[in-house]
This record gives C-alpha cells, sequence and structure tokens, in this order.
C-alpha cells in the first residue's frame, strides 16, 4: 500500500468533501466518504467526493493514511443556508506577481527556509496564479474578487502582469489594492471603494492601505460610504478589504497592529454594529485561514483567507443563498501547484502549516442572514 503524507482534510460544504495529500510516486490511493469513492493518482493528490447530504455524518477513510487532528474518521458537512441559491462568487488574495522569494519574515535574522523557483522553472506566482485562475474559469462565478496584494513590490510591470493573468476573468474580475501595491506607487488599484450588486447579496470593497506602511486604515469617507450603502440596500452587504481588523475586546491597545489600526477597527464595528445588513468582514494579508466574531460587530464572522502564492496555496468560494451564505476554502489542486505549496509548508522553522492552515471551521462555514 502507498505511503500517503500530509493528508488534510481541507474544505467541507454542503455537498462535497475535498482531501489533500502526496505519495513518493505516482500511486494510486482510494478516498472514501460513507459510500462515496474516489480514486487519484500522484504524487500530489486532490479527492473531491460529490453528492454528499448536507449535515450528514460520513466515515472518512485514505487508505494508507491513519487518522489524525488535520484527518478525523468521521466528516460532517456543512448544513446548507436556508432558501435557494442565487449566486456564487470567489476571492483570491496575496497573489504577489514579481515576487522571487518566500519565507523571509524582513528581520534581522531570518528562521528560514527562504524558497525560490529552482533554475529554469517558471515563476512560483505565475505557476500558482494560473492554476488559481483555471479553477476559477471551471466554477464560473458571476464575479472574482482580488482583494490586495496584487504584487511584489507595486511596479507598474508587476501590476500589468497580474492584470494580463487576471484579465481572463473578464470584467466579472474587480481587484483593490493591498500594502506591497502602495509602496512606490499611489495609484495601483486605489479605485475602492465600490460595490458589487450580484443576485441576493452586495458586495462592498473598501481600501485598507496605508501607503507605504504595512498595517492599514480606513479613512472616515470610505466608512460614511459603507454606511450609507448598507442604510439604503435591500440585500446582504458582505464587505472585502485586504487588511483585518483588531478586535476591540481584545484588551490590549496596538497603535502599530499589523491589520487595521485600533481608531479605524472600532469605526469599523460600530457601521457593523448599527447595520443590520452587514453580513461579514473578510480580508488577507496575514497568508492565514481565520474566523473570529467581535462583539463589537454583532458577532459576523470576521474573516481571512490565506494566501494563493504558498501553502496552502488558497482560494474562496461563496455560495449565497436567500437565506445565508456558505465560505469554502479551496486548495489549488494543480500538480505543478502543489509540489510548491509542498515545498513551502516547512517555511519558518516548520511553523507555518499550522499558523496558515487554520482549523477546518476556519476555512469552511455557513452563516445565515
Amino acid at each position: 500500500m502507498p505511503t500517503v503524507h500530509d493528508a488534510e482534510l481541507f474544505t467541507v460544504a454542503p455537498d462535497e468533501v475535498v482531501v489533500t495529500f502526496r505519495t513518493d510516486r505516482e500511486d494510486d490511493v482510494t478516498t472514501s466518504v460513507g459510500g462515496h469513492e474516489v480514486v487519484t493518482s500522484g504524487p500530489y493528490h486532490a479527492a473531491r467526493l460529490r453528492g454528499l447530504e448536507p449535515g450528514a455524518t460520513y466515515p472518512l477513510v485514505v487508505d494508507g493514511a491513519p487518522a489524525s487532528a488535520l484527518l478525523p474518521a468521521e466528516v460532517t458537512t456543512l448544513v446548507a443556508p436556508p432558501g435557494r441559491l442565487l449566486a456564487t462568487f470567489a476571492t483570491t488574495n496575496d497573489v504577489h506577481f514579481g515576487e522571487t522569494e518566500c519565507g523571509k519574515l524582513g528581520t534581522a535574522e531570518e528562521v528560514g527556509p527562504v524558497l525560490s523557483a529552482a533554475p529554469g522553472e517558471p515563476p512560483y506566482p505565475e505557476v500558482m496564479n494560473r492554476a488559481a485562475i483555471a479553477e476559477l474559469e471551471a466554477l464560473d462565478p458571476a464575479a472574482v474578487l482580488v482583494k490586495g496584494d496584487l504584487t511584489a513590490e507595486g511596479t507598474e510591470a508587476e501590476y500589468e502582469d497580474f492584470l494580463a493573468h487576471y484579465g481572463r476573468l473578464g470584467p466579472r474580475m474587480r481587484h483593490v489594492r493591498g500594502n506591497h501595491d502602495a509602496m512606490h506607487s499611489h495609484s495601483i488599484a486605489a479605485d475602492a471603494p465600490f460595490s458589487v450588486d450580484l443576485a441576493g447579496v452586495t458586495l462592498a470593497v473598501l481600501d485598507t492601505v496605508d501607503p507605504g506602511l504595512a498595517r492599514g486604515r480606513i479613512l472616515p469617507e470610505q466608512l460614511a460610504w459603507l454606511d450609507d450603502l448598507a442604510s439604503e440596500t435591500t440585500d446582504p452587504v458582505l464587505v472585502f478589504g485586504h487588511h483585518h481588523p483588531w478586535d476591540p475586546a481584545s484588551g490590549h491597545r496596538e497603535e502599530t497592529y499589523f491589520g487595521i489600526n485600533p481608531d479605524d477597527s472600532e469605526a469599523l464595528c460600530a457601521v457593523i454594529a448599527r447595520r443590520g445588513s452587514i453580513a461579514g468582514y473578510f480580508a488577507g494579508h496575514t497568508h492565514r485561514n481565520r474566523v473570529r466574531r467581535f462583539e463589537a460587530a454583532r458577532l459576523m464572522p470576521i474573516v481571512e483567507v490565506a494566501c494563493v502564492k504558498d501553502y496552502p496555496g488558497a482560494w474562496a468560494e461563496y455560495r449565497v443563498h436567500e437565506g445565508g451564505y456558505t465560505q469554502l476554502t479551496r486548495r489549488v489542486a494543480d500538480p505543478t501547484a502543489m509540489a510548491w505549496t509542498e515545498r513551502t509548508r516547512h517555511m519558518f522553522a516548520g511553523l507555518y502549516r499550522d499558523y496558515a492552515l487554520g482549523a477546518l471551521a476556519d476555512r469552511c462555514f455557513t452563516a445565515t442572514f
């Protein structure tokens, strides 16, 4: 029987399960969920089992892989949101066109390993984003939102490279800048705030960048725009920005917080608190999967989604129903992309996997309106 490495129950939806892993050779491996089976061929595997029932518990088995914290012996599918499916959209973030090294903290002593594409290999941001874009095209969502860090250094050449790749998605692709995009230019992707109207939901996109700094802000006029939008729309509103907010209940006020500064975070939470139409806030920036819920923001999901460019190589699918939505974080499954993300899972002295992956509930959840 093949030896299976790093088996992870990565995505759980109301109707499907995805398990990713690798083998030493081009082995065939059977993955089963209840009576559903799929055979994948290695060395890089993404076993996707469809046709499952919502809110049902199934035994989960990957031949050759023992049960573990990341590969439980049972899996319970998500409960579907109430009502009809109205729209599907997707997001990516931290795509970093132009980057040549990853695994750096920017400190005097790097813990390593620092990784690059091998000589003769294409740049890894191109490998990862081409594969992600192909999966987005296969999904065919109504909209794709790229929420910041489009580039490594914010040069016009890197931005043009981003547009050349993501432009394949046509006008349904919208994007906003991140801190990397405002290192040298204040004009790249600086047209937020803007909204995207889909069936049953409005996407509200904020510019959270403080040019020249890694940390973020939200200017008062942007919050006023969001307040007005949320008060006028008849649909639920989902809010997007590059940076994540600070938790007003954290007890430690950090003026140099890596995300949105405390004052602006409190102001954002105040808008969410008084506008019941707002049903979540979604960021990138941290390169990890995480969901928090703030008392100051009506316990709405405050979400971070991991990056495209390295482990786990993530993007997010959203299914909007009449009574809520489901977030499904996807791992880019192309074998060349998985080969790169398997290399990068061990960055930062081996700590990166646990940091970036997050818990299953950080990747996949259902929220009601």
